[in-house]
């Protein structure tokens, strides 16, 4: 379902994570369940957790709104793809923006970047984040399509 449907049916149960985010991947939405990772020009974390099973879920990555590193490129993206994540979230950049464009796969960024990230282990799994006005936890549902991304405590239908 769109996310302009779900607001008009749900709009008191759904926050907008207000962000001027861009999208990629050839997947046109994702509605799934919330798995979390804080990290800051440090993708790590994102490449240990993207190489566990998604099990349908969507990785929302607080990168702390930093565009100057990405935090994911074309190789994490096959990675979401290969674990069956169904989407992903990014306060931050990402790189091969090209290559990821072309990828069945429905991510959000608020940009891009050619620089590499850290790799020292810097990030935090499962924490409660707060990302453009909106509380995003695992356990919570997100919904993304061209329309922007939203949340919701319990899955809307």
């Amino acid at each position: 379902m769109k996310t302009a449907d779900l607001i008009d049916r749900h709009d008191s149960h759904l926050t907008l994570v207000h962000l001027p985010f861009r999208k990629f991947g050839t997947r046109p939405f994702f509605k799934a369940p919330i798995q979390t990772i804080k990290c800051f020009e440090d993708n790590s974390v994102v490449r240990a957790v993207l190489e566990t099973p998604g099990e349908g879920r969507v990785l929302v990555i607080d990168g702390g709104g930093s565009t100057r590193v990405a935090l994911l490129g074309d190789m994490l993206a096959q990675l979401s793809i290969d674990n069956d994540w169904a989407g992903i979230v990014i306060s931050g950049a990402i790189r091969d923006s090209l290559e990821v464009d072309r990828m069945d796969q429905c991510i959000f960024a608020l940009g891009t970047s050619p620089v590499k990230s850290a790799k020292e282990g810097w990030g935090k799994v499962g924490c409660e984040l707060s990302i453009g006005g909106a509380v995003l936890k695992p356990g919570r549902w997100v919904y993304g399509d061209a329309d922007g991304v939203r949340s919701s405590e319990n899955e809307c239908n």
